[in-house]
């Protein structure tokens, strides 16, 4: 089992109209009673240090033009998953992330029947700086991706399962 790149099956654009980007990493699980929140728990619930460093370098770097370096003052039903509000939530589904004033993104985690997890990233960007945003953070999000989709289910060992 490893964490491949496959073809995005949410409706990107019913999830953000507009989006210019979306990209999906699948998993094969064998937990039938992991649902989308606890699935996006396990994804976010521990960052490697290198990801902490690389997320701390962007917050200094993206101060000065204004961006966001957290949801949290958005809370629209007042969880937050890692740093992204949740935006809607079924048992299949979470959808998390923020509007920003260069770009706007979402994250998708999708259960299916506890066979598969699906990480699905949309973005719609709104100007030059959310292009070239996109362009210098998307090798990282490769990996960061597929990483946190490795440790939080194929490194399970460690890993509490998931609540019934």
């Amino acid at each position: 089992m490893k964490v491949r790149e496959v073809t995005p099956t949410a409706d990107c654009s019913a999830l953000l109209a507009g989006a210019q980007f979306a990209d999906a990493y699948a998993v094969a699980i064998d937990d039938r009673a992991l649902d989308a929140l606890h699935a996006a728990e396990r994804m976010f619930a521990r960052n490697p240090p290198w990801l902490d460093g690389l997320l701390r370098l962007r917050n200094i770097l993206v101060a000065p033009f204004g961006l966001k370096t957290s949801g949290a003052n958005e809370l629209s039903n007042g969880r937050i998953i890692g740093l992204f509000p949740v935006l809607s939530e079924t048992s299949d589904r979470l959808v998390a992330g923020f509007d920003d004033r260069h770009l706007d993104f979402r994250v998708v985690v999708d259960v299916a029947r506890g066979q598969r997890v699906v990480a699905t990233t949309v973005v719609k960007t709104h100007n030059l700086l959310g292009r070239i945003y996109l362009a210098l953070v998307l090798p990282f999000h490769r990996l960061i991706v597929r990483n946190m989709l490795q440790r939080a289910f194929l490194q399970t060992a460690t890993l509490p399962k998931a609540r019934s």
